[in-house]
């Protein structure tokens, strides 16, 4: 008597990795960029007077910490979204939408708390 054979078929869905990779291929240029913009922006108060230097300076520590931090929570983000990517597939690809929106919203942080000359 022969024995019935059940199928196994893999419900997951394929190419959950791709929402990953192209969040990453957008991510860390991004980030760089946001990261040396952040970096040389100080220079822009080369030419201020000692009144717009201080106020730029004490505006600007507290927004580096921001852009910094904001980098970082993307990092973790982008991550984290490769590391359900197999696991869970809708929470993978909403971690990589989010990722790229980190990195933008905390430049926009940061450019909004720099009192710029």
């Amino acid at each position: 008597m022969p024995e019935e054979v059940e199928e196994v078929t893999d419900t997951r869905p394929s190419r959950t990795w791709v929402a990953s990779l192209i969040s990453t291929v957008v991510t860390l240029p991004l980030a760089f960029f946001a990261l040396v913009f952040g970096g040389l922006s100080p220079m822009a108060c080369d030419s201020c007077g000692e009144a717009e230097a201080h106020r730029f300076d004490a505006s600007f520590d507290p927004a580096w910490t921001v852009l910094n931090l904001g980098l970082v929570l993307a990092l973790i983000t982008l991550v984290t979204s490769w590391a359900l990517s197999r696991q869970r597939p809708p929470a993978a690809l909403a971690l990589a939408v989010l990722a790229p929106s980190v990195v933008f919203f905390a430049w926009v942080v940061f450019m909004a708390l720099v009192d710029w000359p």
